[in-house]
């Protein structure tokens, strides 16, 4: 009787402990999440930054001033339901103005044009990493919380499921293929 006893102690912690270590898991994963999610919000900041200082730069013609400069204003100022439309307009944006690879080397050939084009096209590459590690971290977090067993024990506590961060980050191609920028 009390080896039986015992011995349901015995599986009784081990279960604990493994819903424990899977609870710290997901506990890690949340955590993993909002670091991922406050590099990717800094990134779409830095390249709506830049994008504004490239428009009111001087070194695009007028309207493709404005509408680089309008698309970044809205990006900053998106509600958070908003956000990933007007990223995705901001990145549309960015290649309807760069479509043409002339478009960069008239650019680059004004003062200042060289260092302004390389900080965007570097803010510019640097949101689908971002945005790809983010998301990446969502769906492990995902993965887990499917598992019954997370269901039944409720490991994830009162976290709110987490979303993806889906928006078109296409680089135009005249940014995103700058040899000896990084």
């Amino acid at each position: 009787m009390i080896a039986t006893l015992i011995w349901v102690l015995v599986g009784l912690l081990a279960v604990g402990l493994y819903l424990s270590w899977t609870a710290g898991r997901l506990d890690r994963l949340h955590t993993r999440i909002d670091a991922a999610r406050a590099a990717l919000d800094a990134q779409l900041l830095r390249r709506a930054s830049v994008t504004q200082e490239f428009a009111t730069s001087g070194v695009l013609d007028p309207a493709a001033s404005i509408v680089l400069y309008e698309a970044a204003h809205a990006a900053r100022q998106a509600d958070e339901e908003q956000r990933e439309v007007a990223e995705s307009e901001l990145s549309a944006a960015l290649r309807a103005v760069f479509a043409e690879p002339a478009q960069m080397e008239a650019v680059r050939e004004v003062p200042g044009g060289e260092e302004a084009s390389a900080e965007l096209a570097q803010a510019v590459r640097r949101v689908p990493m971002a945005r790809r590690f983010h998301n990446d971290a969502v769906r492990a977090a995902r993965a887990l919380r499917r598992h019954r067993k997370v269901r039944w024990f409720r490991l994830a506590g009162h976290a709110p499921f987490p979303l993806a961060f889906e928006m078109d980050d296409e680089p135009p191609a005249a940014l995103a293929d700058r040899p000896g920028a990084s």
